[in-house]
């Protein structure tokens, strides 16, 4: 399974690799335990759509603002500090939003949550990437997979609790005393990497030099087919293809299902196509499957569709920043950063903009406006170069 390294560096990429997929678990299961609450924490609050829409802004920009931070924190700290201080960050904000009294209060909390989320993200990213290298297959897709599991974990707890009628402030204070147990107990386990500073001083908000340029599109276009499925799968499901709210729902987790499936044995195909074949064969699969939806707007076609669009977007960020973070002159971290500011930027902005051009014209429009993001992938990865088509470079992480 391993290169030839000693018995002992063998046992220390295991543990290493548990502790990334932990904390890959931590932040899907408390995203989702607060994703599941937002309907109880908007009654509670009694905000209409609109209020609500508005202070779920405050996450995202969080986020983005928190990107270049987390990026300079990578260039001078190790990613497992900056993992295990983002992990805390995470685990107390998020026993925050249900004893929220305010809008205030609650916008403050969700910009934290984004910012925290921010770190803890990229940092674990970033020791996945340090990870790879001591395997000789790829593994990115499989810590992405733990992800999706965790956050269909979490809307299972939160479904139970919501049917229990557990109030969100004691829901979400256990969840976070469960995460914030991970943490301390595998935060030390997790890879002892050292940062690569970048000998040149850049702007906080600084854009991908024009090598990852590249990356940073396909990472664009993915992340805003995602999102978007996220927010209008269901819609589109019921108003276009005619499928009844329950289906609506079901045709939701379809979707998430063919996304989870796809982290699990992308890995797997990967070794076995390549990664550049790989990116390519998930923008087809985006394309199709979208175009499928459009043209054949009908429940069982528009469910096989979601499952295409599924298995097409589950590959693509984890193995972007596993080409990307292959870099030996530059710190894999700020690499991740840089990529995600742009890849960030379709997840946050692409979505609200499906509404606006479904208000204008049609909700079928806007999807075909989505579908050509798997064009855009397709021609993204030609023009990658072909030694990119192997699977990531292994090592004994020594150098890492």
């Amino acid at each position: 399974m391993f290169i030839e390294i000693p018995q002992a560096s063998e046992a220390n990429a295991r543990q290493y690799r548990t502790a990334v997929s932990v904390f890959f678990f931590i932040s899907g299961l408390g995203y989702s335990t607060w994703a599941s609450r937002i309907p109880a924490v908007q009654q509670q609050l009694h905000l209409n759509e609109a209020q609500l829409g508005l202070v779920l802004l405050a996450l995202p920009i969080g986020l983005m603002l928190t990107m270049p931070v987390t990026g300079k924190l990578l260039g001078s700290f190790s990613s497992r500090k900056i993992m295990v201080m983002g992990a805390l960050f995470f685990n107390v904000v998020l026993s925050f939003p249900g004893f929220t009294t305010s809008v205030w209060q609650l916008a403050l909390t969700l910009f934290c949550f984004g910012s925290s989320r921010n770190l803890l993200n990229l940092s674990t990213n970033t020791q996945a990437v340090q990870v790879q290298h001591m395997y000789p297959k790829s593994i990115m897709t499989t810590f992405h997979g733990i992800w999706s599991i965790a956050g269909s974990t979490g809307a299972g707890i939160g479904y139970l609790m919501v049917s229990l009628q557990v109030a969100p402030s004691w829901h979400m204070l256990m969840v976070s005393v469960l995460l914030l147990a991970f943490t301390l107990y595998y935060g030390p386990r997790a890879y002892p990497d050292q940062p690569v500073p970048d000998p040149v001083k850049k702007p906080a908000f600084s854009l991908p030099g024009k090598s990852l340029l590249r990356f940073s599109f396909i990472c664009f276009a993915c992340m805003a087919t995602e999102n978007t499925m996220y927010d209008w799968s269901g819609i589109y499901f019921h108003k276009v293809a005619g499928g009844t709210a329950t289906a609506a729902t079901a045709s939701f987790m379809i979707y998430m299902a063919a996304m989870t499936l796809g982290r699990f044995v992308g890995d797997r195909l990967v070794a076995e196509m390549g990664i550049k074949n790989m990116l390519s064969y998930s923008g087809w699969l985006i394309l199709s499957g979208l175009v499928l939806t459009i043209f054949l707007p009908h429940p069982v076609i528009t469910a096989i569709g979601f499952v295409c669009t599924g298995l097409g977007v589950s590959c693509v960020v984890p193995l972007v920043f596993s080409l990307a973070g292959k870099s030996r002159d530059a710190n894999s971290g700020q690499t991740l950063a840089s990529i995600s500011t742009i890849g960030y930027l379709g997840f946050l902005v692409v979505p609200p903009l499906v509404g606006i051009v479904a208000q204008a014209t049609h909700l079928r429009v806007s999807f075909s406006l989505i579908a050509l993001f798997g064009l855009l992938i397709i021609l993204m990865v030609r023009g990658l170069p072909e030694s990119q088509k192997e699977a990531p470079v292994t090592d004994t992480g020594a150098d890492s």
